[in-house]
């Protein structure tokens, strides 16, 4: 950017931009491990128009512009890698108004995606997807990346959720995609692209998402195993009897250990060799109940140790705590990471377990494994722990490679909500074919004739 350039801006938004050193640094980071880009300057969107104008002015002056919610992304994706305005959203964050008649809530990108769970189920109403940084993510991340969360098994993710859109694209045209509707086929599925675009197409300023009931009885179950193969085995089981358990939740021995160790807490089983959190609900206590019996006896029949159920809420807090803890936890052990979030079919998570379980026999890296096994999602993490910076890339390349080459040949792909973003963006032709490649690459054009929009990402 030009130093004319700057000045015009800061003309136009006064003090809602910032060239700021110590504003640049904050924004140069999100929670990608060991990855860092410095944008030339921050714009603090507070109403539509301010992303409007900036993108309109960017587009004519070539200026790079990189989206931003709250910076809770682990592929890279709201890095300004080629510079530029950084456009964050962050307060942009009301819950405009919550409709209980037609089951919707219309929310400005920056509200955090726990506050929105409460607000709605103040009202009787529930949105089901429940990113393990709910307290801290923002919905318009959510959308932008297409986030999941343990609760997709039944309910799916974010994508299932959004029937209306108010997106800039980066021309400064502002388009109002859908609405309060439950049935839409209008014209192409706009809403649909711009659902995991990861900000390379346009820019979410509002967001119409569909509610449902809440469920009135919610039962979780702690399942300790001998070891993983009982897990998968099992999860294959559970899916047999035709009952859908909100939560079937992976947690293998080490993941375990390291969780327990930075919580200072410990699970009822020691030395299990991996766990199942499986979570069920419904609006009668009967039907839960006797779905659960089912399930622990599905689990019982596979080697389970025990069942634990978990019925207080003390019980529960402290059962999720130790879930949503484990990013946490892996990255206080190794602050430089690799964290995967494969995915294949869910009759194939047994063959994803075991060979995930080989290549770590191979690996000079830590591997461990946790996730939403019940989709078929999985997080494999590598851990550099005390490797040199040479053998740590040599060996994470190798594994890495040797990862996707195991789920391309279960029928799986690279990621299940994280995103490409910059880090995955090498692996693309793993699993997309060049025909495909070139469709993406038109689609970025149409919408993006300049390339300003979050240049440097997916493709």
């Amino acid at each position: 950017m030009t130093k004319r350039q700057v000045n015009e801006l800061e003309e136009l938004f006064g003090e809602k931009f910032s060239v700021l050193p110590e504003t640049l640094d904050r924004y140069s980071r999100d929670e990608t491990s060991n990855l860092e880009a410095k944008p030339e300057a921050v714009l603090f969107a507070e109403e539509t128009d301010d992303a409007a104008r900036l993108l309109k002015y960017c587009t004519d002056n070539k200026i790079p512009v990189t989206p931003r919610g709250m910076g809770t992304g682990v592929s890279g994706g709201a890095l300004p890698i080629e510079g530029g305005v950084l456009l964050t959203l962050e307060r942009m964050n009301k819950i405009l108004e919550i409709d209980v008649p037609n089951r919707m809530v219309v929310v400005q990108p920056g509200v955090i995606t726990g506050e929105l769970h409460k607000a709605v189920e103040a009202e009787g109403l529930f949105y089901p997807p429940d990113p393990a940084s709910l307290e801290s993510c923002s919905v318009g991340g959510n959308v932008i990346e297409g986030a999941g969360g343990p609760r997709a098994v039944k309910y799916g993710t974010t994508r299932d959720y959004v029937p209306g859109l108010e997106v800039i694209l980066p021309t400064g045209d502002v388009l109002r995609l859908g609405g309060k509707l439950r049935k839409n086929v209008t014209g192409y599925n706009l809403i649909g692209m711009m659902i995991a675009s990861e900000g390379t197409l346009g820019v979410v300023t509002e967001i119409t998402l569909r509610l449902l009931p809440l469920p009135k009885v919610r039962t979780d179950l702690l399942v300790p195993f001998k070891s993983f193969e009982q897990v998968a085995r099992t999860i294959n089981e559970i899916h047999k009897t035709g009952i859908i358990p909100a939560v079937i939740e992976f947690m293998e021995q080490r993941a375990l250990e390291i969780v327990e160790a930075y919580l200072d807490s410990k699970l009822p089983v020691p030395g299990a060799g991996a766990y199942l959190m499986i979570g069920l609900d419904g609006q009668d206590a009967e039907s839960v109940q006797r779905d659960y019996e089912k399930v622990g006896e599905v689990c019982l029949a596979n080697g389970a140790v025990d069942v634990f159920v978990a019925e207080t809420s003390n019980m529960k807090q402290r059962l999720w705590k130790t879930r949503r803890s484990l990013h946490d936890a892996l990255h206080d052990l190794s602050p430089q990471m690799e964290r995967e979030d494969v995915v294949v079919p869910v009759a194939r998570i047994e063959d994803l377990l075991k060979g995930v379980d080989e290549i770590r026999t191979r690996s000079e890296v830590e591997v461990v494994a946790f996730g939403h096994a019940g989709d078929g999602n999985v997080h494999v993490n590598l851990l550099r722990g005390k490797l040199d910076e040479e053998r740590w890339n040599t060996e994470r390349e190798r594994v890495l490679a040797e990862l996707f080459d195991l789920v391309v040949s279960l029928g799986g792909t690279l990621s299940g909500e994280h995103g490409i973003g910059v880090v995955k963006k090498e692996f693309m032709p793993l699993v997309t074919s060049e025909a495909e490649r070139k469709l993406y690459k038109r689609l970025k054009q149409a919408f993006d004739p300049a390339g300003i929009l979050n240049p440097g990402k997916i493709i």
